[in-house]
């Protein structure tokens, strides 16, 4: 009795469940690598930055005052500081890394620098040798900090701690992507090997040199799956650069171009990302090239008598 009917529809049960097993692990393997570097490139580098901009603005705007000797000169270069000093924390605020959280606190952040000039403006109406003059100076100065917490520069670092630790975790590669990937290097091993195996035997009893529909399926799995797991490694070594870049407070000076070295870096993280989808796309087509490959002969002996 023949029993290749039996041979073909079992490896046709064989190479549609390890294609579909392998194509949904592959899928969450790889978004969860590349889900992440989008936000990292567009949204938590940018806010990390803004917060960094926005400390030095405001360093910058205080050494001006105590720079200025006795006129205590809160004018022109001084609110320009200031100005970048918020400017930076509405883009800090609209990337939106902390959510309801730090958005508070940026809020109460630009509020307090309000106070803050405030009081220096009052000290800059005081004449010469006023003794409320080193007064407003000194609570200027307990409003920006740092101190012991609750100032500007306290609750700026805190701000900026937090969306480092978001960071951290995006550029992170924790155990369940090891096992993740550690699964779909077995599972496409499988799949692979159950293509070249299925060909070898359809060769060997039908005595056709390729089944091109099995060399396609075979073909796109053998260099589909490393190709996006070498991307994925460049991608997540990208963002382990783009994290050493911003886990330090950056200075002034080197803000636009730690910004552009990130941006180059992950430049093309939109791209990869979107292919998540094509996974899913990909995992089908091998799965039909193996069914469209298989079927017409197992139909043969369908209807067929036992002999």
């Amino acid at each position: 009795m023949s029993t290749t009917g039996r041979d073909l529809a079992r490896r046709l049960r064989g190479l549609v469940a390890l294609g579909t097993a392998t194509t949904l692990v592959l899928f969450l393997a790889y978004r969860g690598v590349h889900g992440d570097a989008v936000p990292l490139s567009d949204a938590t580098t940018p806010a990390v930055l803004a917060v960094d901009t926005a400390r030095n603005a405001l360093y910058e705007a205080h050494d001006i005052v105590r720079n200025s000797g006795a006129g205590g000169d809160t004018s022109g270069e001084f609110y320009t500081r200031i100005s970048v000093a918020q400017q930076s924390l509405a883009v800090a605020a609209s990337e939106n890394v902390m959510g309801l959280e730090g958005r508070h606190d940026l809020q109460t952040v630009t509020g307090l620098i309000a106070v803050y000039s405030i009081w220096l403006d009052r000290r800059g109406r005081e004449p010469a040798g006023s003794p409320l003059r080193a007064a407003y100076l000194q609570y200027a100065e307990r409003v920006l900090g740092p101190g012991t917490g609750g100032d500007i520069m306290s609750r700026l670092a805190d701000l900026r701690a937090g969306q480092v630790a978001e960071a951290r975790r995006q550029a992170s590669f924790p155990w369940p992507l090891w096992l993740g990937w550690g699964t779909v290097a077995v599972l496409w091993t499988l799949l692979c090997a159950a293509l070249l195996e299925t060909q070898r035997f359809l060769r060997h009893r039908f005595r056709r040199p390729v089944d091109l529909r099995l060399l396609g399926a075979t073909a796109l799995c053998v260099t589909g799956v490393p190709t996006l797991a070498w991307h994925t490694v460049a991608v997540h070594g990208a963002m382990s650069g783009a994290l050493s870049e911003i886990v330090r407070p950056v200075p002034a000076a080197k803000v636009p171009d730690t910004a552009d070295d990130v941006h180059g870096a992950l430049r093309h993280a939109w791209f990869w990302a979107s292919l998540s989808e094509w996974v899913l796309l990909g995992g089908v087509v091998v799965v039909a090239l193996a069914v469209w490959g298989l079927w017409p002969r197992i139909a043969e002996y369908r209807f067929r008598v036992p002999r």
